[in-house]
């Protein structure tokens, strides 16, 4: 599949048929996770976990009821560096993505699961830790009661638009479309990122040919979890920009070069794709 293709056919599934993936499907999925790759120099580890054989079905999970079905799950293990947020993001969701290519079904899970119940069958280590897990599987032809709730509560069919986000020169100032060149359909991609909540966190700033990352923040939702949730949404945003300009036949690297512009309280500089 086309990774155009991919990032429009993903959508985030929380109701499963009650069985496990294929031999396969499992077989190319974890040698996928062996090889993956990220933007930064932090280790990174990858389990797929068989949740009854785990012990880890139902309430031991703690999915809440948010999850149903599913007999597999993918555990992303980092080493707690900075930027780590980011960089697990960048390469759970090429998981995701290249999952969703297999045709499995998948769904980022940072708050609602027992990480301790989990971390308990991956043998974590001294300064590793475990910010998230999907579900994998195959989506049920209906939604749960609960399921059907999350997607109306998260508005996640629903995007910002393309002036919210995308900006030339300074924020605030909304990139017209015919400017952004052949990135154009790039950024289209980044506006479909999955977020926490469907906050979409990322702003992108045109300066020449360079493309400034900013996090615009939810202000509370730092103190909700242990990690910050919302760093994690951002590497999935440099995720999709990275595959859709590789893609594209656009080639670029990622870089700390802060523009020094204004920005507001909630509003920091990220990080920098130079062409």
């Amino acid at each position: 599949m086309d990774i155009k293709e991919v990032i429009t056919t993903r959508k985030s599934t929380r109701t499963y048929r009650d069985e496990a993936i294929t031999a396969d499907a499992r077989e190319k999925l974890e040698a996928y996770m062996a090889q993956v790759t990220s933007p930064f120099d932090i280790k990174t580890r990858f389990a797929l976990i068989d949740a009854e054989r785990a012990g880890l079905q139902g309430e031991r999970l703690g999915t809440y009821g948010v999850i149903t079905g599913a007999k597999n799950y993918i555990a992303a293990i980092t080493e707690k560096a900075e930027r780590y947020e980011e960089n697990l993001g960048y390469a759970f969701e090429q998981i995701i993505l290249y999952a969703t290519s297999l045709g499995l079904d998948t769904c980022w899970l940072g708050g609602t699961f027992q990480r301790a119940a989990v971390a308990r069958v991956l043998d974590l280590k001294d300064n590793e830790v475990l910010p998230i897990i999907s579900p994998v599987g195959y989506a049920k032809d209906s939604r749960s009661l609960i399921d059907s709730l999350f997607v109306k509560i998260s508005s996640s069919y629903n995007r910002k638009d393309w002036s919210e986000l995308f900006f030339e020169d300074r924020l605030g100032n909304p990139l017209e479309k015919g400017r952004a060149g052949h990135y154009a359909e790039v950024l289209d991609m980044v506006r479909l990122a999955p977020s926490a909540s469907n906050k979409q966190p990322w702003r992108i700033v045109k300066c020449g040919d360079m493309f400034h990352f900013y996090l615009c923040r939810t202000p509370w939702y730092r103190r909700i979890l242990r990690f910050d949730l919302q760093r994690l949404d951002m590497g999935i945003a440099m995720c999709h920009f990275d595959l859709m300009a590789h893609a594209r036949g656009l080639t670029g690297k990622w870089v700390d070069k802060n523009p020094g512009l204004p920005t507001d309280k909630h509003t920091q500089y990220l990080i920098t794709y130079a062409p």
